[in-house]
């Protein structure tokens, strides 16, 4: 269509139309276009290459920090949860140390406890033992000086001398003692 155009307008002798730019104008622009992408390439183009190129790199860094972060985070619980685990483990070692101490503890206390009761009873009976001796001689005596006071009066002489006394008194026990000791060998048997 240009080219159509041109020829007609020259042809009328007329101005050129201010619809179409000049051939110079074309050029210049066209040359100045070239000259403008030129400089953009070499200057603009860069700078954003560069700004991308740091925000990529900033971009990765930062996401490289926050693996190592979170791989230094994973390696703490892991310790954490290794001390924690052993803590454990040392807390149960105690409390079965501490069951076996007192175990040994109670078992020493009852062996000292039992020691002590047997040494109670051994004591009570040599004292029992003792006391039912010195009661027996007392009885002895006490019945003894009766019994002859008591035959002395029956008999109607005087049983004062002491040896006579003694053989009677001792004789006079002896057949208790028989006698009892008749008593429970029947109530034993029946």
């Amino acid at each position: 269509m240009l080219t159509i155009v041109l020829p007609l307008s020259e042809a009328a002798g007329e101005e050129p139309s201010p619809l179409l730019p000049h051939t110079a104008e074309i050029i210049f622009g066209f040359v100045f276009l070239i000259l403008l992408a030129i400089a953009f390439a070499k200057i603009v183009v860069p700078k954003f290459e560069k700004a991308y190129a740091d925000r990529t790199a900033a971009i990765e860094g930062g996401m490289n920090e926050a693996k190592q972060a979170q791989a230094e985070a994973k390696a703490a619980l892991d310790k954490y949860n290794a001390q924690l685990a052993e803590a454990r483990q040392e807390a149960a070692k105690i409390r079965e140390d501490a069951r076996e101490q007192g175990a040994l503890i109670i078992a020493e206390m009852r062996e000292q406890a039992n020691a002590e009761a047997e040494r109670i009873v051994t004591h009570a009976r040599t004292q029992i033992d003792a006391e039912r001796a010195q009661a027996v001689t007392s009885l002895r005596s006490e019945v003894g000086t009766m019994a002859t006071t008591l035959a002395g009066r029956i008999v109607g002489e005087s049983l004062e001398d002491e040896a006579r006394q003694r053989r009677t008194v001792e004789r006079f026990l002896a057949d208790l003692e028989a006698s009892e000791s008749a008593r429970q060998a029947v109530g034993t048997d029946g």
